[in-house]
């Protein structure tokens, strides 16, 4: 067997098995590249109007929706850019809850109490990452088919590979006037080469989830050789009274003093500590549009003095050039990194990915059911040749 041929069989074979998940996945991508778009212009409650006094500080915002939500933990409360809602974020993990809560912040009016699984595009990425499985049983499903299907990009690609400047002449176009057989080859394969090198990177920045020892080897590679420190919590000192200044709350005076040290921030999130050991951690960026530009800081609780940690999720800084680039995992994925056009290229490219598993299987029909007849007829010319 040749080496193309032994190509081609591992291709088929590989494309067979995971099509369906490979369907699933980048429908779902597809779908979710324009989320933040498409929740702007169909959820009013997320604007308001600008007024012309002080915002209510997290400590009062938290009270009212620990009313509104009661017996539910506030995991952040996150001051947006002007003309936008104010969003507290209701999670845990076990048991498991997610709400978000959209709140005025100049008058405390809760705009809307959104429970996020019943939201469509809460939904939308439980297909992408679990296939709306248990995450135990769909996250290693979805990790493996990815993994998969990158192989069967480099599979591709070397099937496509022309032998000579006359096959490469029809690789590169599809023939719109030719038989639909023939059409459907040429979307899938000449899709397929065009879409490649974008459903690559994608593949790899969702491995960089999938599987902790791909994510670890990637930022190996990033740094040059060094090992990957793992996200953790950095803690308070051992508990004490907690420091006061005129009777505000320390979540109150850390946000007051990230207002005045980060001015051109566009949005500030703060956190509430979770248990007494916790810190209390800010987030803060000048760049709405992605998430790896956030600025995350963690202040004792009691003292509040500013504890340093040393994983990507610090200071943006302090941080190296690898954990810059692992930050940005999320925003080259949906292809947010390149902006606008960086998101239509991700959709357009996943789009594609989720045609290729049904003109790929199309294919293979089509070779199957010619088969016997191509077989039948050379069985004839041999007995035409060799006479009984």
């Amino acid at each position: 067997m040749s080496f193309k041929k032994a190509i081609n069989k591992i291709h088929l074979w590989l494309g067979l098995s995971s099509g369906l998940v490979v369907f699933i996945v980048s429908i779902t991508g597809c779908i979710y590249a324009f989320q933040v778009e498409i929740q702007d212009l169909t959820q009013p409650y997320r604007y308001i109007e600008v007024e012309n006094k002080p915002m209510l500080p997290p400590s009062t915002l938290k009270a009212i929706v620990e009313k509104e939500v009661p017996n539910k933990f506030i995991h952040s409360i996150t001051y947006e850019r002007p003309g936008r809602a104010a969003i507290a974020t209701i999670y845990h993990y076990e048991p498991t809850y997610y709400y978000l809560v959209y709140i005025n912040p100049y008058n405390g009016n809760v705009l809307k109490v959104k429970n996020m699984d019943n939201d469509f595009f809460r939904i939308i990425l439980n297909g992408h990452f679990y296939l709306w499985l248990p995450e135990k049983i769909g996250q290693p499903v979805v990790a493996s088919a990815t993994l998969i299907f990158l192989l069967l990009m480099i599979s591709g690609l070397i099937l496509w590979w022309p032998k000579n400047k006359s096959a490469a002449k029809q690789r590169f176009s599809i023939k719109w006037n030719a038989k639909w057989r023939r059409v459907n080859y040429d979307l899938h394969n000449v899709l397929g080469f065009y879409m490649t090198w974008v459903a690559i990177i994608i593949a790899i920045t969702g491995l960089v989830w999938g599987f902790q020892w791909f994510s670890k080897a990637y930022y190996f590679t990033l740094s040059g050789g060094k090992q990957q420190i793992d996200y953790y919590e950095p803690e308070s000192a051992k508990p004490v009274a907690a420091s006061t200044q005129n009777n505000i709350p320390a979540i109150d005076r850390i946000w007051n003093k990230i207002k005045v040290e980060t001015p051109e921030a566009q949005t500030i999130e703060v956190h509430p500590p979770e248990t007494p050991q916790s810190t209390i951690a800010t987030a803060t960026t000048t760049d709405t549009d992605v998430y790896w530009k956030h600025d995350y800081r963690y202040f004792d609780q009691y003292t509040l003095k500013e504890v340093s940690v040393k994983h990507a999720y610090g200071r943006l800084q302090d941080i190296s050039t690898a954990d810059k680039i692992l930050r940005m995992n999320y925003d080259i994925h949906v292809g947010a990194a390149f902006g606008f056009s960086g998101k239509l290229l991700a959709f357009f490219a996943s789009l594609i990915a989720a045609s290729l598993p049904i003109t790929g299987a199309y294919i293979w029909w089509g070779r199957r059911k010619k088969a016997p007849k191509t077989l039948s007829k050379k069985v004839n010319q041999m007995e035409v040749l060799n006479p009984r």
